[in-house]
C-alpha cells in the first residue's frame, strides 16, 4: 500500500499558503464531510472570469487541509473553465480512474495524492476542497 503522507501533504498540512480567510471575496461556499467532520468555507475572487484568488479556512484531516491547499493554488490564476477540468481530473483520479501523463502534470502537486484511491476511507477527505469548488462553479 502506497503511503498517501508524501512530502507534498506533510508540507501543505504544516504551512497552508491559502488558508486564510479572503476578503473581497466573489463567491463563498460551505463544504462538509458528514463521515470524518472535516469542514472548509472556500472564498474565491473571480474577475473576467478568472480565479485571481482562491482561499480556505475551517478544520479537518492532514488530508483534507493539504488537499484543499493545492487545490487553490493550482486553480489561482486560472480561468473558471480550466478549474472545472482540472477539478474534473482530481475526481477522476482520487476514485480510482487512469489518467495520462499529461493530465497528472496538469494537477502539478496534487497528482501525489493519487495512491489515495486505494483508501477509500480517505477519498472524501481529500476531494472536499474540490467537490466544494466544483458545487461552486458547476461542473465541466
Amino acid at each position: 500500500m502506497a503511503n498517501i503522507y508524501t512530502a507534498a501533504l506533510m508540507e501543505h498540512n504544516a504551512h497552508p499558503d491559502y488558508k486564510y480567510d479572503l476578503e473581497g471575496a466573489t463567491d463563498e461556499h460551505e463544504g462538509v464531510n458528514p463521515s470524518c467532520g472535516d469542514e472548509l468555507v472556500l472564498k474565491l475572487r473571480v474577475e473576467n472570469g478568472v480565479i485571481e484568488e482562491a482561499a480556505f479556512t475551517g478544520h479537518g484531516c492532514a488530508v483534507s487541509q493539504a488537499s484543499a491547499d493545492m487545490m487553490a493554488d493550482l486553480v489561482t490564476g486560472e480561468k473558471v473553465e480550466e478549474a472545472r477540468r482540472l477539478c474534473g481530473l482530481f475526481m477522476k483520479m482520487v476514485k480510482g480512474e487512469q489518467l495520462t501523463e499529461d493530465e497528472k502534470e496538469d494537477l502539478d502537486e496534487a497528482a501525489q495524492l493519487e495512491s489515495i484511491s486505494h483508501m477509500p476511507a480517505r477519498v472524501k477527505c481529500a476531494e472536499l476542497g474540490w467537490r466544494t469548488l466544483t458545487e461552486m462553479i458547476g461542473e465541466e
